[in-house]
């Protein structure tokens, strides 16, 4: 029988930890009942270093559920993708199959029996996939699809209106685990595994309590993070944009000499300084789009570690102990 573990990134989600837990522990019961995975399936709660009573929370639920809930707590705070990379990493030695899921239960746990079937079905990887975004407010919906549009037409593979609700087997999690950039970008990585793949659609529910720790800026840092990790094409848009101007200033120095020529000059600086200040701007954008690719290679070469593991709440069936450690990644 296969062990399910279910990696639950968290970061302040003390509102909602409990309801989180309750609910999950629910399927798990329910597929262990129906046969479908191993009695010692547990979920996997990954503190990301909340200054909130998230950890608390989490050891409260590894007390009273030792076998169904375990926890890794980092030492400080990484971000989201970098969290749920450490719970997978962690998880891969302890079970057979992964499931990750947000801890505000947006994303619809009843699917998870599907995206189990279809992993039996010899499936490695199984996106979790909403059917549209009516919850979304209009410009959510709007930067999304924009978002998911301009990956495509930049080469980057991914699955439309899917996030990090997924399922991953072990092979799957291992050969990830080989992917050892720092700058993340996991909707993007996971196609290029290249393992059997399916999906699984579902409807969003609105967040069950608490507030969205994913605020504009952060979308759109993930957003350019995810373009500038997997293509060069925006540099290449830049060499392009540079060629168009050159033409388009070939032909206003045609124009300016026929002006001349047919005694129309009207003076000013109107059109100089605004072309100056164009140039200016458009030099300025192509230099700070280099230099962000220069400074991801720089992050890059020192070969950080990515994330400080600092303790590890885990007890199977088998085991008696629980284990603390302090590992790097």
């Amino acid at each position: 029988m296969d062990k399910l573990a279910i990696v639950v990134p968290c970061y302040n989600e003390e509102e909602v930890l409990k309801l989180a837990s309750e609910a999950l522990r629910d399927v798990l019961a329910d597929l262990v009942q129906k046969g479908k995975i191993a009695g010692d399936s547990f979920i996997l709660f990954v503190n990301d270093g909340s200054k909130d009573r998230t950890w608390e929370l989490i050891e409260e639920e590894h007390a009273a559920y030792p076998v169904q809930v375990s926890g890794v707590k980092l030492a400080g705070n990484v971000g989201h993708q970098f969290a749920l990379t450490a719970g997978l990493i962690t998880a891969k030695d302890m079970c057979d199959v992964t499931i990750s899921i947000d801890a505000d239960l947006q994303d619809d746990v009843a699917v998870i029996e599907e995206m189990i079937d279809k992993f039996h079905e010899g499936n490695d990887i199984v996106y979790g996939v909403r059917r549209e975004r009516k919850t979304d407010t209009f410009f959510k919906r709007t930067t999304a699809q924009a978002f998911y549009r301009l990956m495509g037409l930049m080469g980057v593979k991914t699955v439309y209106n899917h996030a990090d609700f997924r399922l991953m087997s072990r092979r799957a999690v291992e050969e990830f685990s080989k992917y050892r950039e720092t700058n993340l970008f996991l909707r993007g990585m996971m196609p290029l595994i290249g393992y059997q793949t399916d999906n699984v659609y579902y409807d969003r529910k609105e967040r069950a309590a608490g507030e969205s720790k994913y605020p504009l800026k952060k979308m759109l840092a993930l957003a350019f993070n995810g373009i500038s990790s997997f293509s060069v094409k925006p540099i290449s848009l830049i060499l392009g944009l540079g060629l168009l101007i050159i033409f388009c200033s070939v032909l206003a120095l045609i124009y300016a000499l026929l002006s001349y020529f047919t005694g129309h000059v009207v003076p000013g600086w109107t059109s100089l300084i605004l072309s100056i200040w164009f140039l200016g701007g458009l030099q300025l954008l192509a230099i700070g789009l280099v230099g962000q690719y220069i400074g991801k290679i720089y992050i890059e070469v020192k070969q950080r570690p990515r994330y400080n593991i600092e303790k590890i709440l885990h007890k199977g069936n088998n085991s008696d102990e629980e284990r603390t450690t302090a590992d790097e990644e």
